[in-house]
Order: structure tokens, then C-alpha cells, then sequence
């Protein structure tokens, strides 16, 4: 087709490949099926088929808009495409589609048409079941999804208005006609306690039953391992290994142990050999894959692996044997590595403690609870922590200080409190123990010419980099290190803050400039941490990409630690038979799990909220201005972690406009300023569960007025900015009428 440069008919295609007998054809019929599945070829209007790029038609995943409109993202990158509220209605959020380019719109942004759906995103939809006149319908949970799916009578499953239920697409949406579907499962009614995880995890796509094979296959493991597992293993039973968790951990995948050599550390990092347990290409193994990682939801978890590996066998539970990976380091006086091994081994941990008591051994010296025998033992893994923790600090390694919450419930599982996470140095003498055994196992794999996956974060882009380069400006700072900012460059700015008040809202602009770190097999280096190869090595219980990790340790230690091309094909295939693409998949499909699990996490974190601040609606908050946008601000509320709303209507009586490089809201006649930073005092005006929107009012504001007050009047309405935006529309249009009247002539 390519070199014909012209559509062809199926027969025509037959021909010019000289495929005649049946068999060939249908084999051709097959592959032409997927190809069209998969948007390399598509079927015009006569029957005849042509490449999308020499139709100019572009593979896009759809992203919606919860006010109807929506985007197509070109799955190879470039500029979105801005889908009308019309185009919308035939798709859903996710969904992969073919689109042709059918102008621009007001703002000058391409516009699309959708030509071809590719794929569905959704077999079926979280939401809440409505009644209205006799008629069904889902109500989306999913706000991106602002199509309504309509439910048949005999298709509502007994389901009452207002329950939340998932429902099965029966019918997806057409051009003239809307989706339909059946509900499969009721969840329940709108307040049940945990009914927020439910919803997520189906909402999300989570996967979260257990198939029967995966059951199967986890049944017939043993409570503890063999004697023959322990075989051709090295015996670390001897040392004094330990865990470092939080108080209501269960699954414990690492295990630390370190001894002063001279003027430097030897340290053994022992992680769970989960990969002994799980064959490649196992029910369990293709399980994990599908998951990508374990789900952590407030009080509750969806895991990786069934209990009976993530808590029990693979847990490295005190007192008893269990297999691991061991990374044995050892570290001189100046925080580096100067050698690394891996092996297989045995290992059987002392002590289960947790942060707090070994927070407390370091403070006081001793602890209930933690034997004598064990308190040498942390205070000589807190003099390596010293160590490792000054050459983080040399090489600059960025060191944002963010709080992180937690929330605490009653008995009844409603919110009792949101309270800070207090770390202390157990929290980092883990951390950087952990960081030592991924460092060291990355230089390994790229030593090793072995393909594997890498934790990369690329350093900030351009564009990000200005706004925030603006953005500090206005607040009298500087990021050092021009086009090419180093993480050292970052840390001066972080290390200039300390006395600041806005500290937090200022490292929480630093980390926007930031981009998200990936899987991927290319080694790119970490920019957050400034190392120039950097992986996931320390959570195979939990993360996919680790487990992956420890079956390219195993592959190469089969090898004897030597080059893959020294291994025979028949070997290396069955110890590690990942390819390149392979890997590239398999990085993309991680990255992905990592950042549903982040959002759906996150979705349930904002229900709660909203639930715990129906309560307080008419109340009155401090706060402080935690992030600007067009439409209005953001107000984080002192003491209780919750953000709200401050719409830009219900800003002080004047048009405001978003002044996006300084981040501040500024009023069109009173030059009153709101920005990032700012001290508030609000009120609680609405608590809208269903879209998980919190509406806050000002009470009072000290904002920066640059410019004569005028009397206070009537606060702009919604309303008045819709209008105001429709003129502003037309008077565009009217000039861009008025340019190609002029050209013309």
C-alpha cells in the first residue's frame, strides 16, 4: 500500500501479494482484522483500505471533560486535539480512536473529528443508578465520562435509585443514540462504610478478585520452605538481620544488617524472593503483571499477590526462615559503594521492629520492647545512616520536606482526625538503605549489557521550568543553573526556605516543575535523586517492576555474572525471556498501574473528605492559598490537610483574571491580588460527595490591593462569567472574520 501510494481493495491486496488459496486468505483476512483493531490500517467510505497517516488520520486516546467536551491525545505525542461536546458523544474517557483534523477553535487549538473507534476503555461503569419519570439511567462516577448510560427496566437488577452499582455496556453510544447497559453488581447505598474503596477500585479498573487458577496455584504452596528450597543458597542465618516497618504493616519484603569494617559499613540488604515462588508466565505471574502493583487504600489494601505469599511465605516474618535476594554492599567512609554482590540465601530475621521504637532506641538510648541484643545493632545502622545521608547531601540530591497525612478513623469508619506523618531518622536510615541496594543493583544491570527495566525521572521541561523560573522571580528567588538546572540547583532554592512561611507552597511549585519518573529500559538517570542509573529492587512483593528486576539478578547469576551473549539461547530464554519491546511494554503497563493506583487512592482520600466536611458546612477554617487556576483558588485548611474551592465569582466584588507565571488571581479595576501563599479565612459553603467538590467562601483576606478600592458591590456571578467569555469568543471571531475578509481582498 505504502508503495502504491493509493487505497486498496481487499482482492487488490490478495493480488499484488499473490495470495490465492483459502487458507492464505483468510490468514490475510486475520491479520488485515488486527491491523484495523490495532489503527494501522482503516476502511474508507467504499470499501477500500488505506494507512491512517496518508488519510491524515492520527491514533488518539480520548480524555474527557466533565462539562462535555473533551480531547484526543495522540498516542505518539504532539499537540491534543479538542473534541467538541458533539464529537464526545459516540465516545468515553480512555477510549483509543482514529481522528482527522477539522480546524481550529476559538482559542487556536486543533480541532478533531472522530473518523474510527479502535478500542473501548470500558466494559463496564461505577456510578449511581438514577430514577427519573420511570426512566434508568448511570450517573458516572467517573466525572470524564459525562455521558449518561441508560438502564431498560428489565436491566436495573433491583438496583433503587441512589445506589451506587456497576453496570455492564450492553450498547456503547452511537452517533445518534446513547449507551446502554445492565447492572451487574450493587455496591450499596450512598454511605456505607467502605463503600468509597469499592467504588474506586471498580471506577478505576482495578483488578481485585482472584482468579480460580491463581487460587489454585497459591493453595499449593507450603507455610514455610523446604529444606530443598534452602539448598545452593548462602546461610545468612547467623546474622542479626531486622525489619524496619510502620505499626500496622504485614507484609515485610525488606531486611537490613550491617557491620563497621574499618573506617567504612559492610551492609546486607535482604529482600523476599518472591520470583522462587512465582514461575514467568504462572497464573500468579500473569496476575501481578495485570495488577502492576499493590493498592494501598486507607485501612485497607488490594494486593499484589494473595495473603498467602504477600503476608505469609514471602513475608520476612521474625523467628523463622525465610528465602531472599541479598544485595551485600560495601560502603567506605565517604557514603560509596565500592563493591557489590547479589546472591540467593536463607536468611532469618531477629526482630520485627517498627519506626517508632527505633526512633525512640536513638533518642533514649532503649525501648520496651526491643531486646538488648538488638540495640548495638541500630545505633551502628544509624552511624551508616550518617554516612550514606552526607553523601546524599553532596552529590545534591533533592530533599523536599512535604507532609504527608494520614487519617484516622472511629468506630463507625468515619474520619476522626487527619494527622502528619512524623518522620524520623529510622524512617531515613531505611530509606537510604534501600536507595544503597537500587543504586548498586542498577550499575549492575547496565554493567551486565542485560535489557531490564530502570526507575528513570527526567529532568524538568522548558516550559515548566519558565513558569517556575517567573514564578520565584515574583518572590524575590532564583533557581541557579540556567537551561540546564541541575537537582543541586533545586536544593538551594529548598535550602533558602527554611525560615520562609511559604515554604510548603513554594517546594510544592518546585515539585510541579517536576516530570513524572517511568519504567522504562532505557537508562536515563534519576534527576531527583541525581544518580545516573537508578531501579527497583527492594518491593517485589508489591511492584512488579521489582520482581522483574530480581529475575534479571537470578538470569545473571546463573550466568555467573557474565554478559548475556555467554549464556546459551535456551537458558537465557528461561530465565529471563524478555526482549527490549518486551520491556518497553511492560514498563509502560507498570508506569500506568502505578498512576491508576495513585489516582484511585486518591479519589477515595477526596470522598472522605468531603464526607468528614459535610459535617462542618457554615463553618468557618484558616487556610492558606494552595494553588491558583482561571477559574478560581485552591485553600488548604490549617490543621486538617482538606482543600477547597474559592470560585472566582465568589472572589470580592471584581473581574479577576489568572496571571499564570506569577500564579496569582488579579483584579481587573481593584488590582486586589490573591496568590499562592496567601493567608485566608473561609467558610465551608458546599460539600458535593457525588463530584467530590469542596465550595469554600472567603470570610476574610489581607489581599495585596495595588490600586484604589471601589465601593463594594454585587460579586460577579457565574453567570456574569460566562457572558463576559461568550463576548470575548465573539469579538474574536469577528476579528478573525474581519483578517480573512482583508487577505481576500
Amino acid at each position: 500500500m505504502a508503495e502504491r501510494d493509493v487505497p486498496m481493495h481487499f482482492n487488490e491486496l490478495a493480488s499484488a501479494l499473490d495470495i490465492q488459496n483459502d487458507s492464505d486468505l483468510l490468514s490475510l483476512q486475520k491479520r488485515i482484522r488486527a491491523m484495523q483493531r490495532d489503527g494501522q490500517l482503516i476502511t474508507g467510505r467504499r470499501g477500500a483500505l488505506g494507512l491512517p497517516k496518508k488519510m491524515d488520520l492520527v491514533k488518539c486516546r480520548i480524555i474527557g471533560h466533565r462539562d462535555g467536551y473533551g480531547f484526543a491525545s495522540p498516542i505518539e505525542g504532539g499537540d491534543d486535539f479538542f473534541l467538541s461536546s458533539r464529537q464526545m458523544y459516540r465516545v468515553f474517557d480512555g477510549d483509543e480512536v482514529l481522528v482527522a483534523q477539522s480546524g481550529h477553535d476559538d482559542k487556536g487549538r486543533p480541532e478533531g473529528q472522530v473518523v474510527e473507534i479502535l478500542s473501548r476503555a470500558h466494559t463496564s461503569i461505577v456510578g449511581r443508578y438514577m430514577q427519573e419519570g420511570g426512566i434508568g439511567y448511570l450517573m458516572p462516577h467517573n466525572r470524564r465520562i459525562s455521558n449518561h448510560v441508560l438502564i431498560p427496566p428489565k436491566a436495573k437488577g433491583g438496583a433503587k435509585s441512589g445506589q451506587l452499582v456497576a453496570v455492564r455496556i450492553t450498547d456503547y453510544p452511537t452517533e445518534v443514540l446513547g449507551a446502554k447497559g445492565e447492572v451487574e453488581e450493587i455496591l450499596g447505598d450512598h454511605l456505607d462504610p467502605g463503600l468509597e474503596i469499592d467504588v474506586a477500585i471498580r471506577a478505576h479498573d482495578i483488578p481485585h478478585e482472584w482468579p480460580d487458577e491463581v487460587l489454585s496455584e497459591a493453595g499449593a504452596l507450603r507455610d514455610e520452605p523446604s529444606e530443598s528450597d534452602k539448598q545452593d543458597r548462602v546461610d545468612l542465618r547467623q546474622l542479626a538481620f531486622v525489619t524496619i516497618d510502620g505499626e500496622d504493616a504485614r507484609d515485610f519484603d525488606d531486611a537490613v544488617y550491617c557491620q563497621e569494617e574499618g573506617d567504612g559499613f559492610r551492609l546486607w540488604v535482604a529482600i523476599a524472593d518472591v520470583g522462587h515462588y512465582v514461575p514467568i508466565g504462572s497464573a500468579l505471574d500473569e496476575e501481578a503483571n495485570a495488577r502492576g502493583n499493590s493498592v494501598y487504600f486507607p485501612e485497607r489494601v488490594v494486593p499484589m499477590f494473595p495473603e498467602v505469599l504477600s503476608n505469609g511465605l514471602c513475608s520476612l516474618k521474625p523467628q523463622v526462615d525465610r528465602l531472599a535476594m541479598v544485595c551485600e554492599m560495601c560502603i567506605d567512609a565517604s557514603g560509596a559503594v565500592s563493591d557489590s554482590t547479589f546472591y540467593e540465601a536463607v536468611i532469618h530475621s531477629h526482630a520485627r521492629l517498627t519506626y517508632t521504637q527505633v526512633g525512640t532506641v536513638l533518642e533514649e538510648g532503649w525501648c520496651d520492647g526491643v531486646e538488648n541484643d538488638r540495640l548495638e545493632d541500630i545505633v551502628r545502622l544509624h552511624r551508616l545512616y550518617g554516612v550514606l545521608r552526607a553523601a546524599r547531601d553532596g552529590r545534591g540530591a533533592i530533599d523536599f520536606e512535604t507532609v504527608e497525612t494520614r487519617i484516622m478513623f472511629d468506630e463507625n469508619r468515619k474520619i476522626d482526625a487527619i494527622v502528619p506523618v512524623k518522620r524520623n531518622d529510622a524512617h531515613k536510615l531505611i530509606e537510604e538503605c534501600m536507595l544503597a541496594a537500587n543504586v548498586a543493583t542498577a550499575t549492575f544491570l547496565e554493567a551486565s549489557e542485560l535489557p531490564a527495566l530502570y526507575r528513570v525521572h527526567e529532568g524538568p521541561a522548558a516550559d515548566r521550568l519558565e513558569a517556575l523560573r517567573t514564578f520565584l522571580g515574583e518572590l524575590a528567588l532564583e533557581l541557579p543553573g540556567g537551561l540546564d538546572p541541575t537537582p543541586l540547583d533545586y536544593q538551594v532554592v529548598i535550602a533558602r526556605l527554611a525560615e520562609r512561611e511559604d515554604a510548603q507552597v513554594i517546594q510544592t511549585m518546585l515539585l510541579r516543575s517536576m516530570s513524572q519518573a517511568v519504567y522504562r529500559p532505557d537508562n536515563d538517570g534519576h534527576f531527583g535523586l541525581h544518580y545516573d542509573a537508578y531501579t527497583h529492587f527492594t518491593s517485589p512483593i508489591r511492584r512488579y517492576p521489582d520482581l522483574l528486576v530480581h529475575r534479571a539478578i537470578k538470569r545473571l547469576a546463573i550466568a555467573g555474572r557474565s554478559t548475556p551473549r555467554k549464556l546459551g539461547k535456551e537458558k537465557q530464554r528461561a530465565t529471563y525471556p524478555y526482549t527490549m519491546a518486551d520491556l518497553v511494554a511492560l514498563g509502560e503497563h507498570c508506569s500506568m498501574t502505578e498512576r491508576r493506583a495513585d489516582d484511585a487512592t486518591r479519589d477515595v482520600q477526596l470522598w472522605l473528605k468531603c464526607e468528614y466536611l459535610r459535617h462542618h458546612v457554615g463553618d468557618e477554617f484558616s487556610g492558606v492559598v494552595a494553588s491558583v487556576t482561571r477559574f478560581g483558588m485552591f485553600v488548604e485548611l490549617t490543621d486538617i490537610y482538606i482543600e477547597g474551592l474559592v470560585h472566582i465569582s465568589a472572589l470580592p466584588a471584581d473581574y479577576y483574571h489568572f496571571d499564570h507565571a506569577s500564579q496569582r488571581l488579579v483584579g481587573e479595576h481593584t488590582r486586589q491580588t490573591f496568590q499562592l501563599g496567601d493567608s485566608v479565612s473561609v467558610t465551608v459553603a458546599r460539600v458535593d460527595l457525588d463530584d467530590r467538590k469542596i465550595d469554600l467562601e472567603l470570610v476574610g483576606v489581607d489581599p495585596r490591593a495595588k490600586g484604589p478600592r471601589r465601593k463594594a458591590g454585587r460579586a460577579p456571578s457565574r453567570n456574569d462569567y460566562n457572558r463576559e467569555r461568550d463576548r470575548e469568543r465573539r469579538n474574536k471571531k469577528m476579528a478573525s472574520k474581519t483578517g480573512k475578509s482583508r487577505k481576500r481582498r
